[in-house]
């Protein structure tokens, strides 16, 4: 019975989600809450294949598929997906089997916030070592209802736009602390703890999206992290599913592909902006990555989004 009851719950605090949700758009749609936005309806494949911010992301109705590197991730409402560092992906969202649109909010992750939260509960969720393992910064777990109930009171505050300062941070606290507490509390707290391995591997990434047009030297990258070279590279694909290098041609490509589709670009001009020397060998690697050539790939994602009623 128990367990019974459990399922009822949390299908009724996840029509409630929806209900909350209800005026999402098809792009990150403001709540008003900070760092709290919301997303519903077919998404353009241009926008889904980015560069994404480290964020705790909960499906409410439909379902995502997420590439990074070799590794694809698939979750639903009865999952939610956090992913700690900056990350190069492919994304794909789906409707539910009704037909309904693919519904979802996501809180982004402040490290200053996590790390005043872990100064209050230090022991908040499983110990593990500062050791890196395949996918240490982006997974998916199993929703609970706790966690359910603090998005609920989270959303809540869009009705009550006055009482957000007050209460927005004690629930961004919840859930931030019931994700703690599940599988994922190891990958929360790495990025808050100054010094971790996961903490000098995202300076690393944040130096690498900020320079992606500029020749790479893993020497200088290993040296910032404070890491010898081979050891850099093995801590930086571990958390990653990517090379150093696979990471700034990912960030490269992606740019490009938003150039070409939300901008228009030329073909050598995108592949200019993102650093490439040889337009050739830019249109050999866009390929490689994505099926088609740059100029073809453009026009069947805005000929689909035309399809689809973007």
């Amino acid at each position: 019975m128990r367990g019974w009851s459990l399922i009822v719950g949390m299908r009724s605090q996840l029509d409630e989600l929806r209900r909350l949700a209800a005026s999402a758009r098809n792009q990150p749609t403001d709540t008003g809450i900070p760092r709290v936005a919301m997303v519903q309806g077919k998404i353009p494949e241009h926008a889904l294949s980015a560069v994404y911010e480290p964020m705790i992301n909960l499906i409410l109705r439909g379902g995502k598929t997420m590439t990074v590197g070799g590794r694809t991730l698939h979750y639903d409402p009865a999952t939610y997906f956090v992913m700690t560092v900056e990350l190069p992906a492919v994304g794909a969202v789906h409707p539910d089997a009704a037909g309904a649109p693919y519904l979802a909010v996501a809180l982004s992750l402040d490290a200053d916030v996590l790390g005043r939260l872990l100064e209050d509960v230090p022991d908040a969720g499983p110990a593990r070592g500062d050791a890196l393992s395949s996918g240490t910064s982006f997974s998916v777990a199993q929703v609970t209802p706790a966690l359910m109930d603090a998005w609920v009171r989270m959303l809540g505050l869009m009705a009550r736009p006055q009482d957000i300062p007050a209460l927005a941070p004690a629930y961004e606290r919840e859930i931030l602390y019931r994700v703690l507490q599940g599988p994922h509390g190891p990958m929360l707290r790495a990025i808050a703890t100054p010094g971790s391995t996961l903490g000098r591997v995202r300076g690393a990434i944040q130096w690498i999206r900020a320079h992606y047009a500029e020749p790479l030297r893993i020497a200088d990258l290993a040296e910032r992290a404070a890491m010898s070279e081979s050891a850099f590279h093995r801590h930086f694909k571990a958390a990653t599913a990517l090379s150093p290098l696979q990471y700034q041609k990912q960030v490269r490509l992606l740019r490009a592909r938003q150039l070409l589709t939300a901008h228009a670009a030329s073909v050598t001009a995108a592949a200019a902006d993102v650093g490439y020397e040889s337009a050739t060998q830019f249109s050999r690697e866009y390929a490689r990555a994505f099926g088609l050539p740059p100029s073809r790939d453009a026009a069947r994602i805005l000929r689909a989004f035309r399809v689809g009623g973007g």
